[in-house]
């Protein structure tokens, strides 16, 4: 029992932003469990990345979404971390692993919401999707996914890549939300963190060239 609670402790305290995040995950859903339907859904548009929000307050709105999760349980979320972004803040490190999630929560944002106000514009959306609620975490999760193709090994990082591609593609032809095209610009996004990777590489391709702990002639 010890031991397992020393495997516990190690793995949280080297992936200190994954579970500091959390917490304030916990603390933020229960709060909106607190409240009444009416002031949660006003609450949680004064903190949404739509439109409105980003042409206002962009830098606030783009930091609160990303502590705010509305469909109201938290468990998900803590098992989807530990899977995802626990392992990638152990391999790249926090300020890496926090600079490919910001990048993609931002960038994905951006761009998803881009789209949506040409389609207000062009006629192909309501003008009420200019107030859209649209928070929670699932874009940086996307893109955190994506950069973990780089840690699988080879070659199982080509069957990753394609189980990743054709579950966050898929939406795009079936229902073709605003959201769905944001979440595949994080995978897209976190794939181009590649940079950020560079002295990360997966085990066995280091042990490729060393020979107990030698690195032998290339």
């Amino acid at each position: 029992m010890r031991r397992i609670l020393h495997t516990v402790r190690t793995w949280i305290t080297r992936a200190p932003g994954t579970y500091l995040w959390l917490a304030a995950l916990f603390v933020t859903t229960v709060a909106l469990h607190h409240m009444s339907p009416e002031f949660e859904k006003q609450f949680l548009l004064q903190r949404s990345t739509n439109i409105h929000e980003l042409s206002t307050n962009p830098v606030r709105v783009l930091i609160a979404s990303a502590f705010w999760i509305d469909s109201g349980s938290w468990l998900p979320y803590a098992l989807l971390y530990t899977l995802f972004h626990a392992p990638a803040e152990h391999w790249l490190g926090t300020p890496r692993w926090l600079a490919v999630a910001a990048l993609a929560h931002i960038g994905a944002t951006l761009i998803s919401e881009g789209v949506l106000g040409w389609a207000i514009h062009h006629g192909h959306a309501p003008q009420s999707a200019l107030n859209t609620l649209d928070v929670g975490v699932s874009y940086a999760l996307a893109g955190v996914v994506a950069v973990l193709t780089y840690r699988v090994p080879r070659p199982w990082h080509l069957p990753y890549l394609a189980a990743v591609l054709i579950f966050f593609g898929t939406p795009l032809f079936t229902s073709r939300s605003f959201t769905d095209l944001g979440h595949f610009a994080a995978v897209l996004i976190g794939l181009a963190c590649y940079p950020l990777t560079r002295g990360r590489r997966p085990r066995q391709n280091l042990d490729k060239n060393t020979n107990n702990g030698v690195r032998t002639p290339s």
